[in-house]
């Protein structure tokens, strides 16, 4: 498996090219200082995983995650951040394709935890911004509403949720469409940020 780090400081390359190694010591890691050093690879190697500094010198922000996403358009994208995480910025890298926010501050566990929920097809979204909200807050979402969103909060697919909850499939996607139009949400990555604000834990 592939994996691209992408961050201007090179201590914090190396870093994370460790710690990717934890989760399979058979990963080969390439790392690229700035967004143009990352995009000039695309095509070199068909990438698993990218992780991606949104703060560096050029190309910065949600303009890097959009080039990002551009030229490696099958790679899962992570941010990671030395910064408090902003929920505004979470969501709107989050909507425009972002599968993860870590902070760079998170412990070795907690990343490694959120790494491997990322690449088991989840999504990641810091506990902080996990906030609880009482259930008058919840725009009307049924139980049965809720444990649909919930797990595909945990990345499951429809056919893994009619299993889980002992329903058909045709009643999970009927769920799914009904909360994401309580939600004011347009895909199923959106439905992720909005488990967080309704206090899913996603790890």
């Amino acid at each position: 498996m592939n994996l691209l780090v992408v961050d201007d400081h090179p201590p914090v390359r190396d870093g994370f090219a460790h710690l990717l190694r934890k989760l399979d010591d058979q990963l080969h890691v390439d790392q690229a200082g700035d967004c143009a050093q990352a995009t000039a690879l695309a095509g070199s190697r068909d990438y698993k995983l990218i992780l991606l500094d949104m703060k560096m010198p050029g190309l910065n922000g949600l303009d890097a995650l959009a080039a990002i996403r551009e030229a490696f358009p099958s790679a899962l994208v992570v941010v990671v951040s030395g910064e408090d995480p902003n929920p505004r910025i979470v969501r709107l890298a989050i909507e425009r394709g972002a599968v993860g926010y870590i902070p760079k501050s998170s412990p070795t566990d907690v990343m490694i935890g959120a790494l491997r929920l990322v690449l088991a097809n989840g999504q990641y979204i810091p506990p902080k911004l996990l906030v609880e909200i009482s259930a008058s807050d919840s725009k009307g979402l049924s139980d049965q509403q809720l444990e649909v969103v919930k797990r595909v909060a945990r990345g499951m697919q429809n056919k893994e949720i009619a299993r889980d909850l002992d329903i058909s499939e045709s009643t999970v996607k009927a769920h799914l469409s009904a909360a994401m139009q309580k939600l004011n949400a347009h895909n199923r990555t959106e439905i992720v940020y909005v488990a967080a604000k309704l206090g899913l834990r996603l790890v």
